[in-house]
């Protein structure tokens, strides 16, 4: 128990890894999203100051919205596993019999035969908590998630903002350099790319999956919304202005 705690509580760079998830994919929502809203600007050669007030508008208001969407979902968990705890402790208490055949039956199905069953069930039956949670965990299939709403709100924000603001980089910085909006297009495909890339090869260990898989799946999504919204940009130009 106590070293699986630990391995729960590790890390992956920076980041608590029961939360790398959101990390992840906070950052590659961010990233491909403010890159399409580059690439549409640019396909409708809205020029560098549109490019930045619609990027930046597009972080704050995206990844606002996503982060929401994260602590509502993360809430309705937590909220709907306590609601069916408070069922399960109301039917110890008013159902006692049908929920003790139901351990009996779970401990059955598992091997446990005779007097090691009885043994079993009576230790369970015991102790409320340990009831509920057994019944909680083998007949509803539910574990309660280590994950707080505030946290996972906070890291998918986070995330977004930092990744998302990848694509933008060029052209905050382009008093700066030497270019025209092309090259600084170009500049902003590379950054991203690349951006796009780390947080693939996060993305594996989060998956599970081959790491060189995960950078190439991420980056080609990245590129294919890019271009999407590149050739909309470009034909929306041509008929509108």
């Amino acid at each position: 128990m106590h070293e699986s705690k630990l391995h729960s509580q590790g890390k992956v760079l920076f980041l608590n890894k029961d939360y790398i998830a959101e990390f992840v994919y906070g950052g590659v929502d961010g990233a491909i999203t403010t890159f399409a809203v580059v690439a549409g600007a640019e396909g409708a050669n809205l020029g560098i100051t549109v490019v930045i007030i619609l990027g930046i508008a597009n972080l704050i208001a995206d990844g606002f919205s996503m982060s929401v969407g994260n602590f509502f979902s993360t809430k309705a968990e937590r909220d709907l596993y306590e609601k069916h705890k408070e069922v399960e402790y109301w039917e110890i208490e008013n159902l006692r019999e049908k929920e003790v055949a139901e351990i009996r039956e779970i401990y059955s199905a598992k091997g446990f035969k005779g007097e090691l069953l009885e043994k079993v069930v009576a230790v369970i039956i015991a102790d409320k908590d340990v009831w509920v949670d057994t019944m909680m965990k083998e007949e509803l299939e539910m574990v309660k998630g280590e994950k707080t709403p505030y946290k996972t709100a906070g890291v998918t924000f986070f995330s977004f903002l930092l990744v998302g603001s990848v694509p933008l980089l060029s052209y905050f910085f382009a008093g700066t350099t030497q270019g025209n909006d092309q090259q600084l297009f170009i500049y902003s495909c590379v950054l991203t790319a690349i951006a796009l890339g780390l947080v693939g090869s996060l993305k594996s260990k989060v998956t599970e999956k081959n790491m060189l898989l995960g950078i190439v799946e991420t980056v080609l999504l990245g590129g294919l919304a890019a271009i999407l919204a590149y050739f909309v940009g470009d034909i929306l130009e041509s008929f509108l202005l």
